[in-house]
């Protein structure tokens, strides 16, 4: 797998090369009835194309940019991985902050992180 398969948490594997080879433009019955069963994965679980972008009802998709921007717009929650996360946000004024697995933080299980 190459990092242009994974975008944003979703890895759309061998159909995002389809995709892009595709003959746009597409409508969207031709664009399911190609594609629409090929699955995407996102953190560990898996969806459909159709289950995916199909609730859109664009009636059709110019380019693989159409494509793409869509499937990017309908993924949850479950694409992103861990909420509210980001190693590169400096700590807020008067924020205290301990690296994971620091003294003191035996009794966090379970504690969300933001």
């Amino acid at each position: 797998m190459t990092n242009d398969d994974r975008q944003l948490g979703v890895d759309l594997g061998e159909l995002g090369d389809d995709l892009e080879s595709a003959d746009y433009p597409l409508s969207e019955d031709e664009l399911m009835e190609r594609y629409g069963d090929e699955e995407i994965e996102m953190e560990g679980n898996t969806t459909t194309l159709e289950e995916l972008i199909g609730p859109l009802n664009q009636e059709e998709y110019q380019d693989y940019g159409d494509v793409e921007t869509a499937i990017m717009n309908m993924v949850g929650d479950e694409a992103i991985g861990r909420k509210n996360y980001s190693d590169r946000t400096p700590p807020a004024s008067g924020e205290q902050r301990q690296d994971e697995g620091a003294p003191d933080q035996d009794n966090q299980e379970g504690q969300e992180s933001f």
